[in-house]
């Protein structure tokens, strides 16, 4: 562990016993009414850390195939610049420059965490993009990680400036603490859009769209098409492309109208920096400049364009010389040929996998919209991936289970819980296709993502984020925690996905943690770790087989708000009955009625009281409601 050494060596030297430097006592596993921070040597508290992190054994070791691995995944995921944010000298708001110890997160806190993240039951860790950020458009005061400035450089605002290492040592260090706990690491990355200063742009102003420099970008709420923003689409336009692309004929799709077409420009001669800007220079020695990327799909989505990212030039084609949903996203077939491929971008793309495998040694990426890309390209990067590292894991960025997605190369999926899960109906869905065998690709049991609401802020709060827990625990999916949903925390993190107009008002940029610098709800009484390590610890006392040939079992109940399935234990006439209550209500007796025969029923969890009747169980159940049963 050559750079954890490193590491080691620098934090031996400092002598920082003077600084003011407070850290939640929850990294310290010793939350109290009374003590939720405490003062530290910041140090000797990372040292004590890393040592007691050398001393852990994981089980499900890194070193699992991939099918075990996938069977046995508990996943966190992390956005490091937020997760360990902190405000250390206890003044009252986090500071953003650092001359010594950062107050918004970093790897080396990452790494002093690790104990705490170990604890929670965690085997593989999911990083948002750590990547370099753009400044032009740059969204709150720390810009977005999906505005990659380069792909092989990571954010250096993500080291620690008192070790003088950069971000790509502490990133190596905490990789290899990662696999020696038995942790498998895996990245976000973005392929097919960059920031709008990218230093490619520099180096390769070919791989990008153009439009004259004079162009205004067009307001939100507005259909001007004088000014940039996706192209605009006649009724009759947009049905007809809506019937192509769902048939599948993508020849001859309707193209942007000729004003929008006009507002792009051939490659320009000489491109240059000015204040973080990308400015070109054309053969008319006008100016042009890199346009923001759009939401693509539907075509009349009226979003304005984004501020901070650009999409790649991935094809090179006179005609098709505009961004569109027919050039970015549902490739015209005269356009998607091989002749047209901007092969060295290609190249290039599907060898950033390859850099970091080598470099880093991760396990494996999730592809940010990688449903988006063309599909040769997309089985090139896993092609090159998974020929550095035979078992390198794919995720992707899909919210449907489809079977293309196993045949392109992925290990799993988010797939819909985020959206579905705080739905009692839906859950039911989800239950039932579990028990038929019917999803064709493992996905996320998670009620939440980083650009959903948070569970907490759903209806039951913090008992429906128990709730969640226990079902996604023994569902036999992936369990995956958000940073923070051990906290309870209701503070979205982006509002991406699932938000009322009314909430997006409440969330500018600069209240989004994706987009500034924010801090996570350490402090708070409302934290159920300790729920959390005594439902994995009941989980991991029982084998349920492969879930393939032992699924579970939903069990019909008469009430709406009333979910229930049973889990056999495997080579045993054991199961795991687990009943949950969706919904506010008193309390009252329901009744579970059981399709075979057992004596005993044992509350796992030890908190209600259980009544066996003939063929089923009698419960005082309220709202939010939860039991974990052992039948025999």
């Amino acid at each position: 562990m050559k750079n954890l050494e490193i590491v080691k060596v620098r934090l031996s030297k400092l002598n920082t016993k003077k600084i003011e430097y407070f850290i939640p006592s929850l990294w310290l596993g010793k939350q109290s009414k009374d003590a939720t921070k405490m003062k530290v040597d910041p140090s000797e508290f990372i040292m004590d850390r890393i040592e007691q992190s050398l001393t852990l054994i994981n089980k499900n070791k890194s070193e699992l195939s991939k099918k075990d691995w996938l069977e046995n995944a508990v996943v966190y995921n992390v956005f490091v610049r937020y997760l360990t944010a902190f405000d250390h000298n206890n003044d009252g708001k986090i500071e953003i420059r650092a001359s010594d110890f950062r107050e918004t997160g970093t790897f080396l806190k990452l790494i002093a965490i690790l104990p705490y993240l170990h604890s929670l039951g965690v085997n593989t860790i999911h990083l948002l993009p750590i990547t370099a950020i753009g400044k032009d458009g740059m969204k709150g005061n720390l810009g977005s990680p999906y505005a990659i400035r380069n792909h092989y450089t990571l954010d250096e605002n993500l080291s620690e400036p008192i070790l003088e290492l950069n971000a790509e040592t502490e990133f190596k260090a905490f990789v290899e603490l990662c696999h020696h706990i038995g942790m498998k690491v895996i990245v976000e990355f973005v392929f097919r859009t960059a920031s709008k200063d990218s230093d490619l742009a520099l180096e390769h102003p070919e791989w990008f769209y153009w439009i004259k420099g004079n162009v205004k970008d067009r307001q939100a709420n507005s259909d001007s098409e004088y000014r940039y923003g996706n192209p605009l689409f006649t009724e009759k336009e947009l049905k007809i492309i809506k019937e192509k692309v769902e048939s599948g004929d993508l020849e001859d799709l309707p193209e942007p109208h000729k004003m929008y077409k006009e507002m792009f420009t051939p490659i320009p001669k000489k491109v240059a920096r000015v204040d973080n800007k990308i400015i070109g220079i054309c053969d008319n020695d006008k100016t042009a400049r890199i346009p923001g990327a759009f939401a693509d799909w539907p075509p009349d989505d009226t979003q304005p364009p984004w501020d901070d990212v650009t999409y790649l030039r991935l094809y090179e084609h006179r005609k098709y010389n505009y961004i569109a949903y027919n050039t970015v996203r549902m490739y015209e077939e005269n356009l998607a040929k091989q002749r047209y491929k901007v092969e060295e971008l290609w190249d290039y793309i599907s060898d950033i996998l390859p850099y970091y495998i080598e470099n880093y040694d991760i396990d494996g990426v999730m592809v940010d919209m990688g449903h988006a890309l063309p599909s040769t390209l997309m089985g090139s990067i896993i092609k090159k991936a998974r020929a550095k590292k035979k078992n390198f894991i794919f995720w992707e960025e899909n919210f449907s289970l489809n079977i293309k997605s196993v045949d392109q190369g992925y290990d799993a999926c988010i797939g819909y819980m985020p959206f579905d899960q705080h739905v009692s109906w839906k859950m039911k869905q989800i239950l039932r296709m579990l028990e038929n065998n019917e999803n064709p690709i493992r996905f996320f049991a998670t009620p939440e993502s980083h650009n959903t609401p948070r569970a907490a802020s759903r209806n039951g709060s913090v008992e429906y984020c128990k709730q969640s827990w226990l079902i996604n625990r023994f569902i036999n999916q992936i369990p995956f925690m958000l940073g923070g949903f051990e906290l309870a925390s209701a503070q979205p993190i982006n509002t991406g996905l699932g938000f009322e107009k009314e909430e997006l008002e409440m969330y500018p940029a600069e209240k989004l943690p994706l987009f500034s610098a924010a801090v996570l709800p350490w402090h708070t009484k409302a934290e159920f770790t300790d729920f959390i390590r005594k439902v994995n610890s009941i989980r991991e006392r029982y084998d349920f087989g492969d879930i393939n040939e032992r699924p579970l079992i939903q069990l019909e109940t008469s009430e709406d708000s009333i979910i229930a399935f049973l889990r056999k234990v495997k080579d045993t006439e054991e199961y795991i009955l687990i009943v949950c209550n969706m919904q506010n209500e008193e309390r009252r007796d329901i009744r579970i009625n059981i399709p075979l025969s057992f004596s005993k029923a044992i509350d796992l969890l030890g908190n209600k009281g259980i009544v066996v009747e003939n063929k089923g169980i009698l419960l005082h159940f309220g709202s939010w409601d939860s039991i974990c049963v052992e039948l025999s």
